[in-house]
């Protein structure tokens, strides 16, 4: 192979002088050169990669792109068979060129849609027709991205750095060719004919030096591993999977973080991480750091096959891991601080229930008893006029009593609440307020923390509206759709209600967001006020 490789320098030559003597007769530089210069650099760039890498086929592939690229010179109009042949070559070129660009860098197919679009590329090559026109020089280069674009999405590991450089190249050079083709259809003068030509052979001789510098540089044999040191220095830890998805070409990689504490891994986002038995499809990969856990890679086997890059990549993933293992492990206290803000919210709630039934069947039950006594001793004392009028005014503070305990155990959990649920309760709550009230529940029964928070919500709502807001009418709409809470308490009032002026309605926020929702207040001055709530329901309505 050495001895051809030296021979074709000098055919290659040859070839180039001939075929444009052959057309032009060295009567027309300006087409000549831009040909020849074309031609050489093919075949130039392919036998010096052929050299370098012998054991890749692409080097081959671009020197015989650089000879098809001289054999429609040699038409020869008084031979009819030559005349015939090379009529027909124009394109011939374009054959070798794609195989180069689908299969470069190793110069092989690597599955039977690749060699499908070769066959048909060769088949284009030789039916000059095809490639001749516009329209299906378009529709060619658009296949053309679209598989090289699946064997890049379908590889992993280095073969996945391989598709991505065969894709750049691809992309490139239709880009090219449907750029001509287009430019031609917009301008089909043989001054436009000229000017896409050179512009195709500057690209076709761009395309080889890159190509060769490709070969030479070999840059899918590693992983940016190197790079990806820096990068994890420089970026926020939580990319360090997308940084190491990238640079090792498995985007299904996954990356735990080893958390003492829970004896197990998770990921960035706090989230528990099953890592695969042995013998499994997946392959582990463990990162320690002084005999200590701290990180666990979960990829596809074919990913890091070479020790080297295991080492390359743990030392990389070890500058990241501790900081984002922190930052994991803060993520999971703060998720259970949130479950436990929760927890405390519901616990609140069942004692304020509590607390209600207690009022209202121990001292607000005796006080009744006692009313009706008074009630008793007020009727068999009407000729005493003094004490009836004493048992009068007990009775009136008695009276009062009760309704200030009934309307204590009310606040502190409405029984109709427990009874009819949050449509019964906002109903008594309208009936109670001085400001008429437009109630609409579409919505069954929620859970008690949600229930609870939203009739407080629409409480602290209409006693604001009854003390500040000059309302004449108030709207309150509970909605519940696809797993999403939704309420919204509208007035017609003068507006200019600010929840950081007071601690009524940060409150609320606060009960709001302690369930994972989010609360709001918009209320523009002279135009009304809105307050309105979104809660999560993790089972949806009830």
């Amino acid at each position: 192979m050495r001895t051809i490789r030296l021979l074709l320098w000098p055919a290659g030559l040859a070839v180039g002088i001939a075929a444009e003597w052959v057309l032009y007769g060295w009567s027309d530089p300006r087409h000549l050169l831009p040909d020849l210069l074309t031609g050489w650099a093919l075949i130039a760039c392919g036998l010096i990669g052929w050299h370098l890498r012998p054991g890749s086929r692409s080097g081959p592939l671009m020197t015989a792109t650089g000879f098809t690229w001289f054999v429609w010179n040699f038409t020869v109009p008084s031979v009819g068979a030559i005349d015939w042949l090379t009529g027909h070559a124009l394109y011939l070129h374009r054959g070798p060129l794609v195989q180069l660009l689908l299969t470069y860098p190793r110069g092989r197919a690597s599955g039977w849609v690749a060699r499908a679009a070769i066959a048909v590329g060769y088949a284009c090559a030789v039916v000059t027709p095809v490639w001749r026109s516009d329209a299906a020089t378009i529709v060619l280069c658009a296949g053309l991205v679209l598989v090289a674009g699946y064997d890049y999405l379908q590889a992993v590991g280095r073969r996945r750095r391989e598709c991505l450089a065969a894709l750049q190249a691809t992309v490139f050079t239709a880009a090219v060719l449907g750029g001509i083709a287009v430019a031609r259809l917009a301008d089909p003068t043989q001054r436009a004919a000229y000017a896409t030509l050179l512009a195709y052979e500057i690209a076709l001789s761009a395309l080889a030096v890159a190509l060769l510098v490709g070969l030479i540089r070999a840059p899918w044999e590693r992983a940016a591993v190197t790079d990806l040191v820096v990068e994890l220095g420089e970026a926020r830890s939580g990319t360090l999977r997308d940084a190491l998805a990238r640079a090792l070409g498995d985007p299904t990689l996954e990356v735990g973080y080893w958390v003492p504490g829970r004896n197990g891994y998770v990921d960035a986002s706090g989230r528990d991480l099953t890592i695969p038995a042995p013998g499994a499809e997946r392959r582990v990969t463990r990162i320690d750091r002084d005999g200590q856990r701290v990180a666990a890679l979960v990829h596809d086997p074919s990913v890091l096959e070479d020790p080297g890059l295991v080492e390359a990549v743990a030392a990389s993933t070890r500058l990241a891991a501790s900081n984002a293992r922190l930052q994991a492990a803060v993520r999971a206290q703060v998720a259970e601080v949130v479950a436990s803000r929760r927890r405390l919210l519901r616990a609140g709630d069942e004692e304020r229930r509590r607390l209600e039934e207690r009022l209202q069947e121990g001292a607000e039950r005796r006080l009744n008893d006692l009313l009706r006594i008074l009630e008793r001793a007020q009727a068999e004392s009407k000729r005493d006029a003094e004490a009836a009028g004493r048992l009068d005014r007990a009775r009136a503070q008695l009276e009062q009593t009760l309704g200030e305990i009934h309307q204590l155990a009310r606040g502190l959990h409405p029984r109709e609440l427990s009874d009819g649920g949050l449509s019964a309760a906002l109903a008594s709550l309208a009936e109670r307020s001085p400001v008429p009230v437009d109630v609409e529940v579409a919505a069954g029964r929620l859970p008690d923390d949600v229930e609870a928070a939203l009739h407080f919500a629409c409480s602290e709502a209409l006693a604001n509206v009854a003390k500040y807001a000059s309302a004449s009418t108030v709207s309150i709409t509970v909605t519940a759709d696809d797993g999403l809470l939704q309420l919204a308490i509208e007035d017609d009032g003068v507006g200019g209600a600010d929840p950081a002026r007071g601690t009524g309605l940060r409150g609320l926020a606060d009960r709001i967001e302690a369930l994972g929702g989010t609360f709001g207040v918009d209320s523009p001055v002279g135009h009304g006020t809105r307050v309105a709530a979104d809660l999560p329901l993790d089972g949806g309505p009830r």
